[in-house]
């Protein structure tokens, strides 16, 4: 389902990342607009000093301390959190806050179904080691990789939060969208996969949410390619997913629409056809 892989280039040096980095700040600084928190996603591991290297990071920090920054939001892979790099952050003036891709609690998801690369084991050894340095953790989790019906997905992502409720600080719920090149857009051009229904994030969100685990959603895109619902009240859904993240309010995701009833019945007969009764 990943699409970053097309939008590789190995040409980019470390100077062209401390460029756009130096860029970026001094567009906000111009704007006397200067962030509590900032977050560094590098579509990759900001940890692994072939994407981003020991001399830029220190740099990156040493800058971040400058303009008294709050906090740093970072991802990495689990191979990647080492106590050498750890020791670049101790002393540090801002938090630090790193994001693990678990996407499921579930090895069998996890491999087969994501082709992801590390075990469950793997992640709960970073995510302990991380917060014994005092760090932040935050654990992604995506929303109906292919091959899983709507009320499986919902129901792995609940599972998977409430199995890590102890091992991160922030749960974020990653919706399933249709990436160009990739296995889920050929399954989704032969109706085999949709994208996951807003209100199955919404559903997932307030489960989670009343386990008492700080969870986030910010949906992307537009379209029958991204997660959805009828169309006429996606963007209504969109923002209140993303309010809620701020605030962690469940009045704010209240929501109605007529779509809901063809939702219900998604959850309930999909897991029977196997395939998508409504696009």
């Amino acid at each position: 389902m990943c699409g970053y892989i097309r939008d590789t280039d190995p040409g980019v040096t470390q100077q062209d990342l401390l460029k756009q980095f130096y860029s970026a700040l001094s567009a906000l600084a111009e704007k006397s607009d200067v962030p509590d928190v900032v977050k560094i996603f590098t579509s990759g591991s900001y940890f692994d000093s072939r994407e981003v290297s020991k001399d830029t990071r220190e740099k990156i920090s040493l800058k971040l301390e400058e303009l008294e920054i709050k906090k740093l939001i970072v991802e990495s892979r689990p191979e990647f959190v080492t106590e050498e790099v750890l020791d670049e952050f101790d002393g540090r003036k801002f938090q630090l806050e790193v994001g693990i891709g678990l996407e499921s609690a579930s090895d069998f998801v996890r491999d087969i179904l994501v082709n992801k690369g590390f075990t469950f084991q793997e992640f709960e050894d970073a995510a302990k080691f991380l917060r014994h340095r005092g760090f932040r953790v935050k654990a992604y989790l995506l929303l109906k990789p292919p091959f899983l019906s709507e009320s499986e997905a919902i129901a792995d992502v609940v599972h998977s939060a409430v199995r890590i409720k102890k091992l991160v600080d922030v749960v974020s719920i990653n919706p399933t969208n249709v990436q160009k090149g990739t296995l889920v857009e050929r399954l989704w051009e032969r109706k085999l996969y949709r994208p996951p229904w807003l209100w199955s994030a919404v559903e997932a969100v307030k489960q989670i949410r009343n386990e008492g685990i700080e969870v986030i959603c910010h949906p992307v895109g537009r379209g029958k390619r991204s997660p959805h619902n009828c169309g006429k009240c996606d963007d209504v859904v969109s923002k209140a997913l993303r309010k809620f993240s701020l605030y962690q309010d469940l009045n704010i995701l209240d929501l109605k629409c007529w779509c809901m009833e063809e939702w219900i019945k998604a959850v309930e007969l999909e897991r029977f056809s196997r395939i998508p009764l409504f696009h």
